[in-house]
């Protein structure tokens, strides 16, 4: 059962419907269902299909090339020497097919792109010279390295720029969609349970899939997350390898950002960690945030001064908050650290990470998807103490809503020291940014408010159920 993705299947069926060739970029982080999303949508029926193989030789990778041709109906001989004769020999299989839209789809394309390779000059000749010269090849190309597809496909400067008809980024479930995935797998959860998962796991669908029905999250977590042999035991060594060639700088850019909420800055990750500030620097931010790993934000009214990159992804907080830590191997690490102090803190950081990915949620339930307006946020950049803003949200209405997160068991009751500091965040954030705007104070709560004299003073109460819509 395919649980959202009508957008993309869409722009696929547009591809092969059209009268002519085209060329489709399918792109996002592993195991988001790349491959699944491809397959369900041509029913599993390709003229060619091929899958890189990953950390693998280039002979190896055309070997595996001339296997896939021969499953595909081509008698072939020989193992092509290069990535010319691969795909001249694609042009032969293309040219006996009798498919009316000869569909190809390659799979971990960037597995493929081993040193010195040839693979993208080859591919750039198949394209440009023959296939776009034809009205009946759909070619789809697919990868989990995301920064790699971006770089070498979509933004190539080379033969294949401009070249890519469709560009699909698939992200990862909403809340909504988890929720609809759990209740066709039949595995019963309530949605404050649902959030817990998603502060957890994200919104990607292969680590909701290890989920089985009959087990607590609790017990799901511990079963896959801690448990020696689980399903996600190993998963953050290899969901880093699996997207960059070498993970190492990659993997100390998020640890560092793990230990500050509020994010850190170029310069200052660059002193941190100590890097070489150079251009690959700024290659490697930026193909962290293209894999959704990590944001990059300005301050409001400080746009054009240096950015603040700060760790967005559930897996990787979650990481580092827990998986990291059970140093003494313990299976039911998880259950033993339910309700402990680390686990309430990581509780309120995490659903703010779950709030700012629900963005269009939130601004749905303040109803302004039509309004145009940038979701961002703000600390003091003058040394006021705990002036920090996760969420505001600057609406072209002339109002910029100034966002809370709580997360608590029980509903949120705002005391008077909790709207004390609320009025002193606006005072100093007025007064920083000198904006004239009206500023609507709003709370987004796990469960809900409870009502008071103080609560009083916010415009909109924003709740779990809100964060559930479509």
């Amino acid at each position: 059962m395919m649980i959202g993705r009508q957008k993309e299947q869409q722009r696929l069926r547009d591809a092969y419907e059209s009268e002519y060739s085209e060329f489709v970029a399918v792109y996002g982080r592993r195991r988001v269902g790349k491959t699944f999303l491809i397959r369900e949508t041509f029913d599993y029926k390709f003229t060619f299909q091929h899958s890189g193989l990953a950390k693998s030789t280039r002979a190896k990778q055309l070997k595996a090339w001339r296997n896939s041709l021969v499953e595909s109906g081509l008698k072939v001989k020989h193992t092509p020497a290069n990535w010319i004769d691969a795909f001249n020999l694609l042009k032969e299989l293309i040219t006996q097919s009798q498919d009316t839209k000869k569909v190809i789809f390659i799979d971990e394309l960037p597995w493929m792109d081993t040193h010195a390779s040839g693979l993208i000059p080859a591919l750039e000749h198949f394209w440009n010279a023959w296939a776009s010269a034809r009205k009946d090849v759909c070619l789809i190309v697919c990868g989990s390295a995301t920064s790699w597809i971006i770089n070498k496909i979509v933004k190539n400067k080379g033969g294949l720029h401009n070249r890519v008809d469709y560009k699909i980024p698939l992200r990862p479930f909403t809340l909504c969609e988890c929720e609809q995935y759990m209740k066709s797998r039949k595995v019963s959860m309530s949605r404050k349970q649902l959030v817990e998962g998603y502060m957890i796991m994200g919104g990607v669908p292969f680590y909701w899939k290890a989920m089985q029905k009959g087990l607590s999250l609790a017990q799901n977590i511990d079963e896959n997350f801690f448990t020696p042999g689980g399903e996600l035991y190993e998963e953050f060594d290899a969901l880093y390898a699996s997207l960059f060639k070498k993970p190492d700088g990659y993997i100390k850019v998020v640890k560092l950002l793990s230990a500050k909420r509020s994010g850190m800055t170029r310069n200052e990750l660059l002193k941190a960690g100590k890097f070489v500030d150079n251009g690959s620097f700024s290659q490697l931010l930026k193909d962290l945030e293209s894999c959704g790993f990590i944001r990059s934000y300005n301050i409001l009214g400080n746009e054009r001064k240096d950015a603040t990159y700060q760790l967005i992804d559930p897996f990787t907080i979650f990481y580092y908050e827990f998986m990291s830590e059970n140093t003494h191997k313990d299976p039911l690490f998880w259950s033993h650290s339910l309700n402990k102090p680390v686990y309430h803190t990581w509780c309120g950081l995490s659903f703010e990470r779950v709030c700012m990915l629900h963005a269009e949620q939130i601004k749905h339930a303040l109803g302004i998807s039509g309004v145009v307006s940038g979701v961002y946020a703000w600390h003091s950049t003058k040394g006021k103490p705990g002036a920090q803003i996760d969420m505001l949200i600057d609406r072209d209405d002339d109002v910029i809503s100034l966002c809370e997160m709580k997360y608590t068991s029980t509903p949120w009751e705002m005391q008077t020291n909790d709207l004390e500091d609320f009025l002193r965040k606006e005072e100093v954030f007025r007064w920083e940014t000198g904006t004239k705007k009206s500023i609507h104070k709003v709370l987004v709560s796990a469960n809900g408010v409870k009502r008071n004299e103080n609560s009083d003073e916010l415009q909109k109460v924003i709740t779990l159920e809100d964060l559930f819509n479509a």
